[in-house]
């Protein structure tokens, strides 16, 4: 007997290359997620483009309309729940968020974050691995709680760091394994893998004590 597919809303604020990873996963007959609609906060995003390509409803709500963070969040959760999804996933949406919006979709948020978690939270992540002389860097997946960039890691997507890599040769390598790893985790949510209880992320019915560890091909 064949499960419904789980419905999933996509965040973004920019060119939305996760989303079209996330999107061209869809199209694998064992895919059991569907993005149901993809909304942005900047008028100027391309995930928009990308979203309508593949007839996918895309919304705008642009942050800038709204005086208090709150305000903009409110109308946010407005627009996804009119068909609640089973996840939200953060694509790339450069907006810190407040308890107002993670509280009411805890559990069922994940975000993807450009370093290995806990190094790093925040921004300019590629230029601080470098700076730190570290030889591994990579991603992290993680359930979307109250802390920024601090709830609990999925899985992680590792490379080394070759010498002569910049910031910028650095961050395509990693975009390479962020197109791998977060159609995976969504894959694995929406097979009811992961789930969090009690700030604790669990997988296949374990806690998950380490992240799932996905390696550069």
């Amino acid at each position: 007997m064949s499960h419904p597919l789980l419905k999933v809303v996509v965040l973004l604020s920019g060119n939305g290359s996760n989303l079209q990873a996330l999107i061209d996963y869809q199209s694998q007959p064992d895919c059991q997620y569907k993005i149901v609609k993809v909304i942005a906060n900047k008028p100027e995003a391309y995930g928009l483009v990308r979203a309508k390509q593949s007839q996918i409803p895309a919304v705008l709500i642009d942050h800038t309309h709204y005086q208090r963070r709150e305000d903009f969040e409110q109308a946010l959760i407005n627009e996804i729940d009119q068909e609640p999804p089973g996840l939200v996933v953060l694509a790339g949406f450069m907006r810190i968020l407040t308890p107002l919006f993670t509280e009411h979709y805890i559990g069922k948020m994940l975000n993807i974050h450009p370093s290995l978690l806990p190094k790093y939270p925040g921004l300019n992540t590629h230029q601080r691995a470098l700076d730190a002389g570290d030889r591994l860097h990579g991603l992290s997946i993680h359930f979307v709680t109250s802390e920024l960039d601090g709830g609990p890691v999925i899985l992680q997507a590792t490379l080394s760091i070759q010498p002569g890599l910049n910031a910028d040769s650095l961050q395509k390598k990693v975009h390479q394994l962020e197109h791998q790893a977060y159609p995976l985790a969504v894959q694995y949510y929406a097979q009811g893998q992961f789930e969090l209880k009690n700030n604790q992320a669990w997988y296949k019915n374990q806690p998950l004590m380490t992240p799932l560890q996905l390696s550069e091909r």
